[in-house]
This record gives C-alpha cells, structure tokens and sequence, in this order.
C-alpha cells in the first residue's frame, strides 16, 4: 500500500523531473547552422508547407499552414493546421507557444505544446525577403521547408533542399506537402501579402 507521504513524494519527483527537462537547453549547438538574425515581426503571418521530414503525427497531412502572431512577452502565438490523409480529409490543428530564446537574436524559438517542456526550433535560413524559410532542429529529426505561397518554382525548391541536406539530414526524407491552390481552399484566413 502507498501512503500520501509517497505520493507526494512521487509527485514531486516528477514535477523536478519535468522541471529540468524544461530548464535545459534548447539553443542549439555552436556549430548547428542557423540564421545569425531574424526579423521576427518579419517572420509573422503564414507560412505554407512545402516539403517536409515530419513527426509521425503529421505524417500523412495536407494542406499545412503555420501561421505566427506576436504576443506579449517574447511570446509567438503558433497556429499549426492540416487536413489529415486528403484535401477533404478531417481539418486538425495544434496551437503552440514560441518562446524567443535570449541571445539567439530571434533565430531560436522554444515551441511549447506542453507545460512545461519546450522544444528547439531553429530557423536555419529565411531568405531576404521573408518569402522561404527552412525550420530545423540539430538533432536532425524533423525539418520543415516553408513558403509564403502553396508553391515554389522547382529550382527554388532544390536550393532548399540542398540547405537542408548541408545541414546533415538525409534529404531524401523529405516528404512533398500536397498543397491546394488558394481559389481551391477554404482554410486560408491570413494575410499572405509579407
């Protein structure tokens, strides 16, 4: 039989232990490749999945879009929609915090989808116009490559993913969004003109 005194004793152990999971880190290495800036308010609005080597939760997702809006704090409110197996498959979302990680001049977010973890999102390149972007991650896991349009043109798309197989993943992982053409969409509620 366990007493309420090993209860709790439990209980704080791994509310520590969840603790100092969300204490560490997540900057990534030294010599992990990321942007030496981003213009973060830049970087807001949305963003269309073209290709990416996902979490196995989204990997048979369509029509993915990550929408980005300042909050207070260094906050970045994240808005993570997909349609699940097909464009007329089930519409899911998951809506995440950012953190901006001190000393990374707005390349390193801390993405929080529960308290109080936080994982390392790493912008490792954005073109000069904020109109592609690739997110990374140094344990080389999952990446997304982003644009402010449902397309890029192809040798757009193959210098991404260049970029991304110089960071160290295997690029014949990643897999191509199917992304509808906006007259052709129903989930598009933000202003794509950045």
């Amino acid at each position: 039989m366990i007493n309420k005194s090993s209860n709790s004793w439990v209980g704080l152990c791994t509310v520590a232990l969840l603790m100092s999971l969300s204490a560490c880190s997540v900057m990534p290495p030294e010599d992990f490749p990321r942007m030496d800036s981003v213009d973060v308010d830049r970087y807001m609005g949305g963003w269309f999945v073209i290709a990416h080597i996902p979490p196995e939760s989204i990997a048979n997702s369509y029509n993915n879009i990550e929408r980005y809006t300042r909050g207070e704090g260094g906050r970045i409110h994240t808005d993570y929609s997909y349609r699940e197996g097909g464009f007329d498959g089930e519409r899911k979302r998951s809506q995440p915090t950012g953190f901006l990680i001190d000393g990374s001049r707005g390349a390193v977010w801390g993405m929080q989808f529960i308290w109080p973890l936080k994982l390392e999102y790493t912008i490792a390149y954005v073109d000069p116009d904020y109109q592609r972007t690739i997110v990374a991650r140094s344990r080389l896991d999952w990446v997304w490559i982003m644009a402010r349009t449902p397309s890029i043109a192809p040798a757009q798309y193959q210098e991404l993913v260049a970029r991304v197989a110089a960071l160290g993943y295997d690029s014949a992982l990643l897999r191509n969004v199917p992304q509808q053409p906006l007259s052709e969409r129903d989930d598009v509620d933000f202003d794509i003109a950045r």
